[in-house]
């Protein structure tokens, strides 16, 4: 399990599946409320669609809601351990977020490719991206820009597939060093030679038990990946 922030938002990512803002606020109202179709009805959503998305996050992060049926002592939903775990790791993560004044990026050079609508795939030094861009063309020579907060570090082997995962980014690499800081560490990674940042929490740090020469596996969304026109010097 990764913890992983989207560009300006924070989420907690295991298996390709993203806990996000409007997931917490869905356990908030469950953990108030003592009820999913309650918790729904408060946030403007239907029962339906919380419980798909509970299915969803449950089949990536284990049991996170304990449901009873009605009966004769009334049915209602409470948060498991795990549930508890997850929400106040996203709120320590939104909130080291929050105060985070600049985020590192990796900024390569490339050439675009193709082109689909607002998407574009661009070759650089460590292979073929895909990322947003504003009016690029075939042919036209970009910054690929890519916040550390937008890259979920793996190790080898244990990375989603690429048809389970939104995230159409991902390359190999290797850790060079590791800047530990009291909730989030940046790890160094070095990818044929160009240098990213990947922004982690302390727990998941620990867990993935990281140091210099470890190889790991980067993952990212394309829709987290800027192409910006390049400007000659």
């Amino acid at each position: 399990m990764t913890d992983a922030t989207g560009r300006g938002r924070a989420a907690i990512t295991a298996d390709g599946v993203e806990f996000d803002g409007r997931d917490a606020a869905l356990f908030r109202e469950i953990h108030r409320t003592g009820s999913v179709a309650a918790a729904a009805t408060a946030l403007g959503r239907s029962r339906a669609r919380a419980l798909s998305r509970l299915e969803t996050l449950e089949g990536a992060f284990g049991t996170l809601v304990e449901r009873q049926r009605g009966g004769s002592g009334g049915g209602g939903s409470q948060l498991t351990d795990a549930g508890r775990a997850l929400l106040e790791r996203y709120d320590r993560l939104s909130a080291v977020l929050a105060v985070t004044a600049t985020v590192p990026e990796t900024v390569l050079e490339g050439t675009v490719l193709t082109v689909d609508g607002e998407m574009a795939d661009v070759e650089t030094p460590v292979g073929t991206l895909r990322g947003l861009h504003e009016g690029a063309s075939a042919g036209a020579s970009v910054e690929v820009r890519i916040g550390a907060d937008a890259l979920t570090v793996y190790e080898p082997g244990t990375e989603p597939s690429p048809g389970s995962t939104s995230a159409r980014n991902r390359l190999a690499g290797t850790v060079t060093a590791i800047d530990a800081g009291e909730a989030i560490h940046t790890v160094r990674v070095d990818v044929s030679g160009a240098a990213f940042r990947a922004l982690v929490t302390r727990d998941s740090a620990d867990r993935l038990d990281l140091s210099a020469g470890d190889e790991v596996v980067l993952l990212w969304k394309a829709t987290a990946t800027w192409l910006v026109h390049a400007v000659d010097g």
